[in-house]
C-alpha cells in the first residue's frame, strides 16, 4: 500500500508560480511512474503529466507543456509539480498518483494505469 499526501495548493494571482508536492509513505516509490491529474469544477479528470522512475522521462498534456516541469527525488519519495504563468484555466483540485512498473522509463497518461491516489489539493487562479 502507498499513501500519497499533496501539498503546496492555494489562491494565487494570473501569471504567478506555484510549486505542488507529492509525497509518498513508503520506500517502494522509487519503482513507481509517478503522474499529477487536475479536475476543474464541473469537469472530468485530465492529465497533467507524468514521470517515470527513472526521473529522465516525463511527459505532459498539451495544455500545460511549457510551463508546468514535473520533477521528482526518489530518495525523499517526493514529487513535485512546477507551475509557472498559471492561468484562470489552469484552477482545479490537482491529484498526484502511482503506478507501479518494472521498467524505469515508463511513464504513465491513462488514469486506469494508476493504482494508489492522493486526496487533492486546491489551486486557484484568480486576480
Amino acid at each position: 500500500q502507498v499513501t500519497l499526501v499533496e501539498s503546496g495548493g492555494k489562491l494565487v494571482q494570473p501569471g504567478d508560480s506555484l510549486t505542488l508536492s507529492c509525497l509518498s509513505s513508503r520506500r517502494a516509490h522509487g519503482t513507481y511512474a509517478m503522474g499529477w491529474f487536475r479536475q476543474a469544477p464541473g469537469k472530468e479528470r485530465e492529465f497533467v503529466g507524468s514521470i517515470s522512475w527513472s526521473t529522465t522521462n516525463t511527459v505532459y498534456a498539451d495544455s500545460v507543456k511549457g510551463r508546468f516541469t514535473i520533477s521528482r527525488d526518489n530518495y525523499q519519495k517526493t514529487m513535485y509539480l512546477q507551475m509557472n504563468s498559471l492561468k484562470p484555466e489552469d484552477t482545479a483540485v490537482y491529484y498526484c498518483a502511482a503506478g507501479g512498473t518494472s521498467y524505469r522509463y515508463t511513464t504513465f497518461e491513462s488514469e486506469s494505469e494508476y493504482e494508489y491516489w492522493g486526496q487533492g489539493t486546491q489551486v486557484t487562479v484568480s486576480s
